[in-house]
């Protein structure tokens, strides 16, 4: 992998609506390495790896989700590969299950 590796954190009503299926779809459309999840307090978690501009495209895509979420913020940090060697082994994108 050659690129960056940001950690996301997206809030808002992006549970229920099928955003984890569709950060993941649009994450393998894209090339890009990682994992998405669901977590209990109603926020989707996603690590995303490879080539800074279409990860930043990817970044941009979570702000507006698919047609039924309410994305209301995307907090961006660094992330380590430790962090994206959490996805399912043997797979270049992962749906992880909730945390």
């Amino acid at each position: 992998m050659t690129g960056v590796i940001r950690h996301v954190m997206i809030l808002g009503r992006v549970q229920g609506v099928g955003y984890r299926y569709w950060a993941g779809q649009q994450a393998s459309l894209l090339g890009l390495e990682g994992w998405v999840r669901n977590r209990r307090d109603n926020s989707v978690e996603a690590v995303f790896a490879g080539p800074a501009d279409i990860v930043t495209d990817m970044i941009e895509a979570c702000r507006r989700g698919p047609a039924a979420a309410r994305v209301d913020s995307v907090v961006v940090s660094d992330a380590t590969p430790d962090m994206l060697a959490l996805r399912v082994n043997g797979e270049v994108f992962s749906q992880l299950p909730t945390l």
